[in-house]
């Protein structure tokens, strides 16, 4: 077994499957913007205006399309803005650290270039980690969060995680195993794989062969130690909405259940026939909340 192992480890490295990557990738979208933020390009969407900001952060091996359904709800009487994390959609891939602390600098190095001082954060699935680690680190920069599906827990973390943080093994596991059917796990992500679009598994498909991906997703998932952090979630006192699919096979209720507990202003909202992606299989609901749960907050 440990030859087999070895063997697969040194395929995966002489072919190049776990470089990182830093600069343009071929088929850019045209009209994307970029900043260079804590050493990395990264792509944001701005949509400008006076009304009060709000900031969109994606999950593991997402973008910013994510949101395509929450921005046009949103932009109506919010300044909103959205990017993809570093590692993931059109931003780099460089070596270094992809925790969700180290993502949460890069929100707040997006928010500082674009002059936001405070603004809510919707964060979805491990975004949700990013949101409560910016929320952490710089508490006068976070008015209110609303967090989908969140994925914040040690006890969340699959076996294929936890094997991924050893040397060699993880490079093997990601490198051989990481982009197999993506099809076929997304599904597994809705209640109705009818919600399913086919635009959104071309697109993850695609993001999945850009050079760099599986070498900085390696890097985000072994940044995903939260059981050094989780003992400090009941520290955030922003007013948080948590959203969940009743039937969320990824991250499931009882985690939201006991994150509404330790969260010491957060209220839980649950949407019956519905897996991981509220925003997409209970849109109407999960967006009437959201926008009522920031009119609540006003300008702040």
């Amino acid at each position: 077994m440990t030859r087999v192992l070895a063997a697969g480890l040194l395929a995966c490295l002489a072919s190049g499957c776990l470089a990182f990557h830093q600069g343009p990738m071929p088929g850019e979208p045209a009209g994307a913007t970029f900043a260079e933020l804590e050493g990395a390009r990264v792509r944001y969407l701005d949509t400008g205006g006076d009304g009060p900001p709000v900031v969109l952060i994606h999950g593991f091996a997402s973008a910013l399309e994510t949101w395509a359904a929450v921005v046009p709800v949103l932009r109506e009487r919010h300044r909103v803005i959205a990017l993809d994390l570093k590692g993931f959609g059109w931003s780099d891939r460089p070596e270094g650290d992809y925790s969700p602390d180290a993502e949460a600098r890069l929100v707040l190095a997006l928010m500082d270039r674009l002059g936001v001082e405070r603004a809510a954060l919707v964060a979805h699935s491990w975004g949700s980690s990013v949101a409560l680690a910016l929320a952490l680190r710089a508490p006068g920069r976070v008015s209110r969060l609303a967090l989908y599906s969140a994925w914040v827990y040690e006890e969340q973390l699959p076996m294929f995680f936890h094997w991924s943080r050893l040397a060699g093994l993880g490079e093997l596991l990601f490198g051989l195993y990481y982009n197999e059917r993506p099809d076929e796990r997304m599904a597994l992500a809705f209640y109705d794989p009818a919600h399913l679009e086919q635009g959104l598994v071309d697109e993850v498909e695609a993001a999945l062969e850009r050079p760099g991906t599986r070498a900085a997703a390696l890097a985000a998932a072994r940044g995903q130690r939260f059981s050094e952090v989780e003992g400090r979630y009941p520290e955030v006192r922003a007013p948080t909405l948590l959203l969940w699919g009743r039937e969320d096979a990824v991250s499931r209720l009882p985690a939201g259940e006991r994150l509404q507990r330790e969260l010491p202003l957060a209220e839980l909202k649950v949407y019956p026939r519905c897996g991981h992606f509220p925003m997409l299989e209970a849109a109407a609901e999960s967006s009437r909340d959201l926008v009522r749960f920031l009119e609540a907050g006003g300008g702040s």
